[in-house]
């Protein structure tokens, strides 16, 4: 009795239990699944596939600001560059850094490089990315008169090792103890591998994308965009130095292409196209001040000089080149008006090409001007001096075709004749006339010598 009384009072208490659990498990296995955190906006791309420049600024800023309105989850810059212009570089950093969408620089495709300026901005971004491939570093600051370098700004062998044979000049070193500690305050943000970011600028270091993931240089290795958001989905990164969680699962990837207004400054702050705006100003007006009236050459060469300008404004230019080009064109111009067997001609050309090569005063890969269009513009100024002064040259010997002294010698015909004068008629003009003796009408003469308004002739032989 006693056990089946323990057994009554057991069974009803513990199939409760058993009842409640089992109605919690419906009702879970009938609930929905939690729903995944997703995106809530787009994947904005932006692609650098040059020189960082002043357009490539523009670019980005224009970029970050659309990435906003629209409610962007995430702004991706595929890389591929071989550096560029300081200013452009800190100007798209500080875009970076304060923009309230986060960034992830990604270089992209396989063989790509963030190199110089690139790795400045890899690690500025948010979350840094690299194709298998592709390599980044060798972000060591190079100024003027600095060893050469190798295509894309990467410092050859030989210049590393004069580089760490040689003590660095004050100024050199200033520079690059700036470049280091910039590039290491922009580690410290996201806990990136600042001791390799100042071998970087201090040694021009460069990672392949395993390397820099295994040192964590980068945060992600990903061999397309597809596989990059994949990654990026619930990884923790620091925005306006709070953490964040990313949610770009499911987003739409929508490439944004550079704007009109973008691509035309790409194309002037081009340091070739900006040069040849400037000649092209510079002879048009000339040309316009040689022939009054053209007017075709002065309108073309106005708005190519202002255009040229306003591309020279964006550019780093050597001020002392500018004039040193804008003076050789000058002389070349004064040996046209005033001919001097060259003195002027010869000191215009060495001036404009020693002024072309002063120009720009910058090494960056992308912003130096190009030889060939050095040799041609040089060729072509040289080839208008030789015509300029071979034309003044022709000019000089050729005889007298207008103005008094073209009389002397002249045959005409008498009108009139009265005693020792008399009208004679000479290149469609009347004149008067004295002579040595009696002329008849219609005899012919030839002009002797002139007194004023008075012809002396004497009777054609």
């Amino acid at each position: 009795m006693r056990a089946c009384s323990g057994l009554g009072v057991w069974r009803p208490r513990h199939l409760l239990a058993m009842v409640w659990v089992a109605l919690c498990a419906i009702v879970l296995a009938a609930a929905p699944a939690a729903a995944q955190p997703r995106a809530t906006g787009p994947v904005i791309v932006l692609e650098l596939d040059d020189a960082i420049g002043p357009a490539t600024t523009e670019y980005v800023e224009n970029g970050l600001k659309t990435a906003r309105a629209r409610g962007a989850s995430l702004v991706v810059l595929r890389m591929d560059t071989p550096g560029g212009l300081d200013s452009a570089t800190r100007d798209i950093v500080s875009a970076l850094l304060a923009s309230p969408v986060p960034v992830a620089t990604y270089v992209s495709p396989a063989g790509a490089r963030a190199a110089s300026a690139g790795t400045y901005i890899l690690y500025a971004s948010h979350l840094a990315a690299m194709a298998p491939g592709t390599h980044l570093g060798a972000a060591t600051p190079v100024t003027m008169g600095s060893p050469t370098s190798l295509p894309g700004g990467e410092p050859s062998p030989d210049d590393k090792k004069d580089a760490a044979a040689k003590p660095p000049d004050a100024m050199t070193a200033k520079v690059v103890n700036d470049a280091a500690a910039y590039i290491a305050s922009l580690a410290a943000l996201h806990g990136r591998n600042a001791e390799w970011a100042e071998r970087a600028v201090r040694e021009a270091a460069t990672l392949t994308a395993e390397q820099a993931h295994a040192r964590k240089v980068v945060e992600v290795v990903a061999g397309d965009l597809p596989s990059l958001l994949a990654q990026a989905e619930g990884r923790t990164i620091r925005l306006a130095g709070k953490p964040q969680v990313l949610h770009v699962a499911g987003a739409g990837v929508d490439v944004l292409e550079p704007n009109w207004r973008t691509r035309l400054l790409a194309a002037i702050t081009n340091p070739n196209i900006a040069y040849l705006l400037l000649l092209v100003g510079v002879y048009g007006l000339l040309f316009e001040f040689m022939s009054p009236g053209a007017v075709a050459p002065g309108i073309i060469g106005a708005l190519a000089l202002l255009t040229a300008f306003f591309a020279l404004d964006l550019l780093p230019v050597n001020y002392a080149g500018l004039a040193l080009l804008l003076l050789g064109v000058g002389l070349m111009a004064a040996e046209a008006y005033n001919p001097t067997v060259g003195a002027f001609g010869i000191g215009g050309v060495a001036a404009f090409a020693l002024g072309s090569l002063m120009l720009f005063d910058t090494p960056a890969p992308g912003f130096r001007l190009s030889p060939g269009v050095l040799v041609a513009a040089v060729t072509l100024s040289l080839a208008y001096f030789v015509l300029a002064l071979g034309t003044a040259l022709r000019a000089r010997r050729r005889a007298v075709a207008i103005g008094p002294t073209t009389l002397l010698g002249a045959a005409g015909w008498v009108v009139s004749w009265s005693g020792d004068g008399g009208v004679v008629r000479l290149q469609g003009e009347d004149w008067q006339a004295r002579g040595a003796g009696p002329l008849s009408p219609g005899q012919r003469v030839r002009v002797a010598d002139r007194e004023g308004l008075a012809l002396i002739v004497e009777p054609e032989p």
